[in-house]
């Protein structure tokens, strides 16, 4: 599996969400509403989630392995700094 195009799009608003990104995989399927947070520990990745009845977030789609989790957090962060840069 390759990632074959990130897209970030930067917020305005105030508060930890920096980003959101959309990720192509393989020229065929593509996630998007990823976020790009900015968190205690530096910046992160998020997945894209949703509010469930008893008002907790649960991930619509996430990496099943730790390899590809840091692959998708990789490409993302990268293209977000290059647009910020």
């Amino acid at each position: 599996m390759n990632i074959t195009e990130v897209r970030i799009f930067l917020t305005t608003q105030p508060g930890p969400t920096k980003a959101f990104a959309s990720v192509t995989f393989d020229d065929a399927f593509v996630v998007k509403d990823l976020r790009v947070v900015d968190g205690k520990k530096g910046l992160f990745v998020s997945m894209p989630a949703r509010k469930d009845k008893n008002g907790e977030y649960r991930d619509i789609c996430h990496p099943i392995n730790t390899d590809t989790r840091n692959l998708i957090h990789e490409a993302v962060i990268k293209k977000y700094q290059e647009e910020i840069a």
